[in-house]
């Protein structure tokens, strides 16, 4: 049905954009020079970022293997032992293993003496054949340099190598012979250069002669890593101007401690994340994690651990972060290689510690007793750091099995009570923080029973619904709780997304959510889309920025820092959905009041120019009729247009890009503006006088 709906969509479009199709009559758009919002922050278009699984291990980290400490035994696949559920039910995390080579029982594990961990692999060799093991399912680009070590230890009887293999021809292959192993562990580098591209490459670590050989550890990453961070897709990510990125978590933070991961990246042990049933190499600290926001140049946002995490854990972790090099943890950083402080200034204390699926989730009374413990031995260690609270308004609480499509009303008996977690904080740990945080995500749920064109328009609308339902509801704590204006307590809207689809009409859907947080800057000044690396599509070898990324380059770019939100009014409201479907879909009406148009204005940093924003979710040209108060643009400008053949079009590695944003100049004729089908444009007019 979704294909006979979306080829069906495309033919309205194609007969829309035809000569004989009847022209839509204007949308009236007023626009006011003298009512302006706050100006828009650098943290409106931040990222949030969490190693759930491996996904940031196959996205911007840099390493090609899995396991790279073997906190798994290094055994055929039969004897593998599944992962357990995690708290949510879900089948735990794959990996790529290593497999035992020359045999189904020459690596045994040795939990003795291990390297790191609890384990590390012995294979005694043999003078007729190699022995070893291997992991593959790795993926090469031809020509292009890998380089690696091997943390290697055994007798010196041992003749070990490394190989990467690449094909099935004996040709498609590169061996390096390492050091001989001794009793003392030593690092052995090897390099590689493929000479075709693979998907399934695979490394393998082999001896012959006499006696044993250890492995620690082992790494493989491309040679033009950025201090173990991939070089192509950090430099996307820093090409969105997203101003800060909140890491590192989410749920994988309630049953992390940071202590682990701070040191030589090789002597850390292995962790088994219980949040998300996945094993964690502990690769990536908060020196890693900080290093990355100066690789990608934005200002990191902390989420501490308050979990299975304690006051103490985190007050240590703000003094190695942001203490002075004299201090306990402030000496530990300076050792790791950092010696001036970080200086972060946003921590977050907890993630979503209100959810039965949280690991530590607790009742709210107890919890505010741990928030405000926390929130002083954290700020007795730097009392110029930025608190933000981990609160959920009563739209998004509700019993676990419960399906709501929330209005207003249907939740005002919540607000005060175990529902309303962000209440509770500005009653009950006032003083303690200085922005409270809210979490939302959407599931994008085709309407079979509608038309196409009111299909597209529910669809696109859905998830900036949940913005208009949090800013309505922020409204409402500010009529009950008023020292919130005067002491500037301001929304982190920190998590959300609209799983599913990454491609023009997900785009429509995702333009709309910024065009509804940027009409509440008064109070919603900082947002992390879920995630950072959801704005690419990534291959083990390269990547390219999506069509939800494009988003964030068009609004970061052309609403970005200092732009001054202006009113826009219309006498078309948004109507209330005819095709409610599914739940958690807040029953509002979120968009400007000219339907079927979303409109947004602003003025430029500077003030000398008008910028307009328009999102057209439907099949047809639409024009829009400016009445401008205060406001004299001149005629000629510019536009810049995101749009797509079709709803269907996306942006592929190794394929032509299916959404593009494309600049071009544009006249406004008669207080007349024209945006075309299905697409996003952002139009600036020099204003006169200025």
């Amino acid at each position: 049905m979704r294909y006979r709906l979306i080829a069906g969509a495309c033919m309205v479009w194609a007969l829309a954009g035809s000569a004989s199709a009847a022209p839509t009559a204007p949308i009236k758009v007023d626009i006011d020079g003298t009512r302006r919002s706050a100006a828009v922050t650098k943290y409106e278009y931040g990222m949030f970022i969490e190693p759930i699984g491996g996904l940031v291990a196959r996205t911007l980290w840099a390493e090609l293997l899995d396991d790279r400490k073997f906190y798994y035994p290094v055994v055929p696949q039969a004897r593998d032992v599944p992962p357990p559920l995690n708290a949510e039910g879900r089948p735990g995390v794959s990996y790529r293993k290593w497999r035992p080579v020359g045999g189904d029982d020459v690596v045994v594990m040795d939990a003795k003496t291990p390297y790191v961990g609890a384990q590390s692999p012995v294979v005694t060799v043999d003078a007729a054949s190699k022995r070893g093991l291997s992991q593959a399912g790795i993926g090469l680009a031809k020509g292009k340099r890998y380089d690696g070590y091997v943390q290697l230890a055994g007798d010196p009887g041992a003749k070990v190598e490394g190989t990467l293999v690449w094909g099935p021809s004996p040709s498609d292959r590169q061996t390096v012979g390492l050091s001989t192993p001794s009793a003392d562990w030593k690092r052995a580098d090897f390099s590689f250069t493929p000479t075709v591209d693979a998907t399934d490459a695979r490394l393998e670590i082999t001896g012959q002669g006499q006696g044993q050989f250890k492995i620690g550890a082992v790494s493989l990453m491309p040679s033009d890593n950025i201090r173990g961070w991939r070089a192509d897709t950090t430099a996307i990510a820093k090409s969105l101007n997203s101003g800060f990125w909140r890491l590192p978590g989410g749920n994988f933070l309630s049953d992390w401690d940071w202590h682990g991961a701070i040191g030589p990246r090789d002597k850390r042990a292995p962790m088994f994340d219980h949040a998300w049933s996945a094993m964690q190499p502990n690769d990536i600290g908060m020196d890693e994690w900080l290093d990355l926001t100066k690789i990608i140049d934005v200002e990191p946002y902390i989420t501490v651990n308050a979990g299975l995490g304690d006051a103490n854990s985190a007050a240590e972790e703000v003094e190695y972060i942001n203490g002075p090099a004299t201090s306990t943890w402030g000496a530990r950083r300076a050792a790791n290689g950092h010696p001036e402080p970080y200086r972060v200034k946003f921590w977050n204390i907890g993630n979503e510690p209100y959810g039965w699926w949280q690991i530590g989730k607790t009742t709210l009374d107890y919890y505010m007793i741990k928030h405000n413990h926390f929130a002083a031995a954290m700020r007795a260690v730097d009392p110029s750091i930025t608190l933000i609270a981990s609160g959920a308004m009563p739209d998004q609480l509700h019993a676990r099995d419960v399906k709501e499509n929330s209005t207003l009303e249907s939740i005002a008996h919540k607000f005060g009570t175990e529902e309303d977690w962000t209440g509770g904080f500005l009653a009950k740990a006032w003083g303690n923080f200085d922005g409270i945080s809210e979490h939302w995500y959407d599931r994008p749920e085709e309407r079979p029973n509608a038309p196409a064109d009111i299909e597209l328009m529910e669809w696109a609308r859905s998830p900036s619904n949940h913005v208009r339902m949090k800013a309505e509801e922020w409204k409402i704590y500010q009529s009950r709780f008023p020292a919130m204006k005067d002491k500037n307590i301001f929304l982190s809207m920190d998590e959300y997304a609209y799983f599913g689809q990454v491609n023009l009409k997900s785009s429509l859907a995702y333009a709309m959510v910024m065009q509804e947080m940027l009409r509440h800057t008064d109070f919603l000044t900082m947002s992390a889309f879920t995630t950072g690396a959801s704005t690419m599509d990534i291959t083990p070898t390269t990547s390219v920025m999506n069509a939800t990324g494009l988003v964030f380059k068009l609004y970061g770019e052309r609403f970005g820092t200092g732009v001054t939100p202006l009113a826009v009014d219309g006498q078309s409201p948004q109507p209330a959905p005819r095709y409610v479907v599914g739940s958690a879909h807040p029953q509002v009406r979120a968009g400007s009041p000219t339907y079927p148009l979303d409109v947004i204005a602003g003025l430029s940093p500077d003030g000398k120019a008008l910028r307009i924003g328009v999102v057209n979710a439907t099949f047809d040209t639409q024009t829009v009729a400016l009445n401008l108060k205060a406001l004299k643009p001149k005629a000629a400008g510019r536009k810049w247009v995101l749009t797509g053949a079709s709803l269907k079009a996306e942006n592929k590695v190794g394929q032509p890009a299916g959404v593009t944003i494309a600049e071009s100049a544009d006249k406004l004729s008669g207080g007349r503006l024209t945006a075309a089908p299905t697409s996003v444009t952002v139009f600036e007019f020099p204003l006169d006088g200025r």
